[in-house]
């Protein structure tokens, strides 16, 4: 299970930076009653939002390929999933999100902007950015990549459903009941998340500017940025037995230290 272990690793860091690079920014904006971000804060924000986003989005589907392995070839396992394959998919999440992130945002700070300065969302976003231009040319040249993107990331999405309908299968000929019900309930919140995560983000970067509110923009994109990187460690990580485990047995070793200390014994 070392490779499940080393993908859960670059899947908490992944959310930590997606949640780190809009959170802190939009909470500190709210205490003191200010929208104010620079140019280059702005971009800085869209590269690694778009970054940590995307390789998120990759390593689930290596997780997914990770499970679908475990489950339905266990035999092969260890050589499918060797430390050097982990690796080398490890790096091509990072590369993959870094190479995208780089393409978007280069592609968008290169628009020329004349419909004012105010992003209307709590970070900067690429769809509210794209409001403020004003050359229809580069601004269909960057809808172009986000089709083209979103294209791939469906790909993906069809991947992991293949992976989880194997195992689902793989499931339903266990001959122990307490198995399949502890398989459902881990695979299908994972879906459920996915497909969130999928169709907001959809609906925020493909819909018409036309046709959207400002109620309603913040909404999806709140479900698409936020709750998935939070829901994920609970989801992937305090539901494996192991983990809980660890984690119990260091909060009691900390209690036990705390009161040792205090007490002088």
């Amino acid at each position: 299970h070392t490779p499940m272990y080393f993908f859960l690793l670059n899947l908490a860091l992944l959310d930590l930076g997606c949640i780190s690079t809009t959170l802190p920014k939009a909470m500190a904006n709210a205490l003191w009653h200010t929208r104010a971000i620079s140019y280059a804060g702005c971009a800085a924000q869209v590269f690694f939002f778009v970054f940590f986003l995307s390789a998120e989005y990759c390593i689930l589907t290596v997780m997914s390929y990770d499970r679908y392995v475990a489950i339905c070839k266990p035999l092969h396992y260890g050589t499918l999933l060797g430390s050097r394959a982990c690796a080398t998919m490890a790096a091509a999440v990072w590369g993959t999100g870094f190479l995208y992130s780089v393409l978007h945002t280069a592609s968008t700070f290169s628009l020329p902007l004349c419909q004012g300065n105010a992003v209307n969302q709590f970070f900067c976003e690429i769809p509210q950015i794209l409001k403020l231009s004003c050359s229809k040319s580069d601004y269909f040249r960057e809808i172009g990549i986000i089709y083209f993107s979103f294209c791939l990331s469906f790909g993906c999405f069809v991947f992991i459903v293949v992976s989880y309908v194997q195992i689902f299968r793989a499931v339903l000929r266990m001959s122990s009941e307490q198995g399949r019900h502890k398989a459902f309930s881990t695979c299908l919140p994972h879906l459920a998340v996915l497909s969130l995560f999928l169709s907001t983000a959809m609906f925020a970067y493909l819909k018409l500017p036309s046709s959207s509110s400002p109620s309603l923009d913040l909404l999806v994109s709140f479900l698409y940025s936020v709750v998935p990187p939070t829901v994920n460690p609970l989801l992937y990580a305090l539901r494996n037995q192991e983990l809980k485990a660890a984690v119990s047995n260091t909060y009691i070793f900390n209690i036990h230290k705390m009161h040792a200390s205090l007490t002088g014994v």
